[in-house]
């Protein structure tokens, strides 16, 4: 059995162990794959793995013995899916593996726009509270989350989490009717998306990117939020009109914002929310702890072994 990993820096940069893999077959495993390298190094390929190298329908012409593809993600929209149907490949991804993580990098962004922690301590190691005359002092406002309302907008397993923690904290957790959704169940008080926009201290994004959520804050859902507010994003980058909220930024229309991703990734260096005001952004780490890895990788395995057994599973095709 040819299997190929197209791009596997990402999963494991060197500290999990590909033998599992190794064990259902002849393994090679590319660090990261161009588009003029695909069809090359799936042209024997029974099973693929990718993580962001997409598979369009020409690729499945180059690779003829291919029979799965497991996606090193939850989300499959690197891959042409009515193209693998058409070629009866079936394609599995990884679903909820970084749920917790994910949850715990919203709010650690959350933590990080109320109490500016890294500032703080920045200034300290540059000797500004040894120069001080009171014990105590402080370069931004600090806010307290107790009695703050917070809007999720997406309460699935990542969305619910982060409910669950801000509830914990005293805050008022609402969810928001997405458009173009059937209502679905939730353990907090569902409201209009603009009604809750208007009423939420903190904006959290956790739905999946639609035809109907792809820029869903843009420049008239902006206006519709406090001056106050802070807008935390660990969904993806494209639920936001960057350019838009760039602006509302730099005119303090809204607070701040805080995201772990961005509209493509890695980001133009003109990306305008990397010099915003009151905006803070990481690299896309939030599914990146080793144990969410290892979770990954072990459910990748787990996918291909039932493939060969006949009982595929995860199967998004």
């Amino acid at each position: 059995m040819n299997i190929v990993t197209l791009d596997g820096v990402p999963l494991n940069p060197g500290d999990l162990d590909w033998q599992p893999l190794r064990g259902l077959g002849d393994l090679t495993v590319y660090d990261h794959t161009t588009p003029e390298q695909l069809e090359e190094r799936i042209s024997d390929a029974e099973i693929i793995f990718t993580n962001k190298v997409k598979i369009p329908a020409s690729a499945f012409d180059a690779a003829p013995q291919l029979k799965l593809i497991s996606v090193l993600a939850t989300g499959y929209d690197v891959i042409d899916l009515q193209a693998a149907r058409d070629r009866k490949v079936t394609v599995c991804n990884v679903p909820s593996y970084s749920a917790a993580f994910t949850a715990q990098t919203a709010i650690a962004l959350l933590m990080e726009l109320t109490h500016h922690t890294a500032l703080h301590a920045d200034a300290v190691r540059a000797g500004a509270w040894s120069a001080q005359k009171y014990f105590s002092f402080w370069k931004k406002p600090l806010i307290e989350l107790n009695g703050k309302v917070l809007l999720l907008v997406g309460t699935g397993n990542i969305g619910s989490r982060v409910g669950e923690i801000a509830a914990a904290f005293g805050m008022k957790v609402l969810a928001a009717q997405l458009p173009g959704r059937e209502s679905t169940k939730s353990t907090f008080e569902r409201i209009s998306l603009e009604e809750g926009l208007t009423q939420a201290d903190v904006i959290s994004l956790h739905c999946p990117l639609t035809d109907q959520t792809r820029q869903l804050i843009n420049a008239q859902t902006l206006t519709m939020m406090k001056n106050s507010a802070l807008l935390i994003n660990t969904a993806r980058g494209a639920l936001v009109d960057e350019n838009a909220l760039a602006e509302a930024l730099q005119s303090n229309q809204i607070a701040g914002y805080a995201a772990d991703v961005l509209d493509g990734e890695p980001p133009r260096e003109d990306n305008p929310l990397l010099s915003a005001n009151n905006a803070i952004i990481t690299p896309h780490l939030g599914w990146a702890s080793i144990e969410c890895r290892q979770r990954l990788l072990n459910v990748s395995v787990d996918n291909a072994k039932a493939f060969l057994n006949g009982t595929p599973q995860n199967v998004v095709s």
